[in-house]
Formats: C-alpha cells, sequence, structure tokens
C-alpha cells in the first residue's frame, strides 16, 4: 500500500484521474483515514458513490481491495472464516481404518479420546480453514482496502462482532485464539441510512456523509463519466434530476441512474431533451412506478 500521501490536493486529483469526482471534504476523510489508520464509516443515500470511494481509494492507495458484502443474517463465520467440512469428511473417511485399528478394544469414550491424542485437533487447523474477506483482511501479506458494504443491512449482533476488529486490527477465533493484522488495513464501511448505528460502531471510525451532489459537482461527475455527451445535454439533464430530487418521490434519483440516462441518451443520439423523450425514459432515473406516474403528470411543469 501506498505510505506516502503528500496532500488532500493528491487524492482528489488521482480520483479525477481514475473518473471519481469527489469534494475537499470527501478527499480529506481519505486522506485523514490512511494517515491515522482509521476506518471510514461512509453514510448517504443509495447511489452517491459510496463504494466507489472505496473502490477508488485502492487504486490510488495501490492495495488490493476485499468487499465484504452484508445482508440481513449475516454471522461472524460467512464473514470470517469457515471450516472445510466436505475436506474434514473426506479426511475422515480416508482415515477410518486407521481409526479402527487405534480404537480396537477401547473401554470407553475416554480410553477412545486418549489413543486418538491430537489427531481430532488436527481437523480443526490451518489446514482445513476457509477465510472469509474479514480474516483475508487481517491476513494478507500486504495491506489491502477493506470495504464491508451496507454495514445498515446486518443485525445489530454483527455490527458489534465488528467493534473489536475496527478498534485494534484483530479477531478471536475460538479454535485458533486471537488473530492480529499483519498489515493494518484501511476499512470503509458503508451504510444507506436504513437503521441507526450504534455509537460504538460510529466512536471507532471517522464519519463521513455523501448527499446529492449539487448541480455543478454533478455535471462535472458526467462529464467525467460520460465525456461524450454535449455539454447543453449534460446542463439539460442535470437541470431536469436535480428539480426530481425537490419532489416528494418513494427513492430520489441518484448519480448512478444520471449516469446511465446519460449513456442511454448517447445511444439514443439525443442532442436535448423533450417532453416526449423524457417521459419515454423515465425508468431509467426512476425506479417505483407511483413515482413514474407522479413525474409524467407534472413532467410539462418540470420543464418550465
Amino acid at each position: 500500500m501506498k505510505t506516502r500521501i503528500q496532500s488532500v490536493a493528491e487524492v482528489r486529483d488521482s480520483f479525477a484521474r481514475q473518473g471519481y469526482v469527489c469534494n475537499d471534504q470527501i478527499a480529506m476523510a481519505v486522506y485523514l483515514a490512511a494517515q491515522l489508520r482509521k476506518p471510514v464509516l461512509v453514510e448517504g443515500p443509495p447511489g452517491v458513490g459510496k463504494t466507489e470511494l472505496a473502490k477508488a481509494s485502492a487504486a490510488f492507495l495501490e492495495a488490493p481491495l476485499i468487499r465484504l458484502q452484508c445482508y440481513e443474517g449475516l454471522d461472524e463465520a460467512r464473514a470470517l472464516y469457515e471450516w472445510k467440512y466436505g475436506k474434514q469428511l473426506l479426511y475422515t473417511q480416508l482415515l477410518r481404518e486407521q481409526f479402527a485399528g487405534k480404537l480396537d478394544g477401547a473401554g470407553g469414550l475416554e480410553e477412545a479420546m486418549s489413543r486418538l491424542g491430537d489427531l481430532g485437533d488436527a481437523f480443526y487447523s490451518e489446514t482445513f480453514l476457509e477465510p472469509r474477506p474479514l480474516l483475508q483482511a487481517l491476513r494478507a501479506d500486504e495491506a489491502t482496502v477493506l470495504l464491508i458494504d451496507e454495514v445498515d443491512k446486518a443485525d445489530q449482533e454483527f455490527e458489534a462482532f465488528l467493534l473489536e476488529l475496527l478498534s485494534d486490527y484483530q479477531i478471536s477465533i475460538p479454535e485458533l485464539g486471537t488473530v492480529q493484522a499483519q498489515h493494518e488495513p484501511l476499512v470503509f464501511l458503508t451504510s444507506n441510512n436504513s437503521r441507526e448505528l450504534s455509537d460504538a460502531l460510529k466512536r471507532r471510525c471517522l464519519h463521513l456523509y455523501i448527499p446529492y451532489p449539487d448541480g455543478a459537482l454533478e455535471q462535472q461527475i458526467i462529464a467525467a463519466r460520460v465525456p461524450e455527451a454535449p455539454q447543453a445535454l449534460r446542463q439539460q439533464l442535470v437541470s431536469f434530476v436535480q428539480r426530481l430530487r425537490t419532489l416528494d418521490l418513494k427513492k430520489q434519483p441518484a448519480i448512478s441512474e444520471s449516469i446511465d440516462w446519460a449513456r442511454a441518451l448517447l445511444l439514443l443520439h439525443v442532442d436535448s431533451l423533450d417532453v416526449a423523450l423524457v417521459d419515454s425514459t423515465l425508468n431509467l432515473l426512476l425506479k417505483h412506478e407511483e413515482d413514474i406516474q407522479r413525474v409524467r403528470d407534472d413532467l410539462p411543469s418540470l420543464f418550465k
């Protein structure tokens, strides 16, 4: 991982070269996180570039990206490690005759276990361990960027499990003991604010909130991601999307939808927007039918 970062401007400029346009607040958070080795909790509505921030940071820092996608019911076994039960079973079958010879004449369970010695412990060794993203990040031969994506979708129990990792960069495994990071990863946690996260988790992290961009910044983002789009079309597109976000919609159009819309308009060889064209492509911006119907009813006024 790159360790010498000259300034916040270096972060911002590197991101811009990758097509990730950000403001100074975002660049400052990444700069401080990398220098202080602190996790970053990135909150904000869906589609504003939280996941892309971790990807851009990994590219900037020249570090591998390890991603854990959170979901309801995620537990530590799926996030940290699993035992290769199939391999354990195969080895048990292959060693069945050896086991049988050792256990001939054993008078009970205690005597049988004594004859086996440490053979049972071998089945819970590194040979049969399957590392998952969290353990991969801790045991990596070089510093990585660890993305714990949409942590608000996981249960509170899993959130509590993360506290040891976020504070000490270590994890306790019952069969193996405590695993300390060989190289401390740079950790990004993202949240769409679907539920309130605990104060304990927030205390361990730098906090960054990414809102929907203003019109000027969104035009820069579209220009970076869809450079073929004419400037006049970009201005019309962003102006319309900005007006949509003032409406009381079930889901506001995100930056990702703006980019998809711009690319679609290019495929349709569009130079400027009109009511009929917007009406036929609203499904690229809005993901709920009730939102589409509401905007469709007000479409003429949105162009005034």
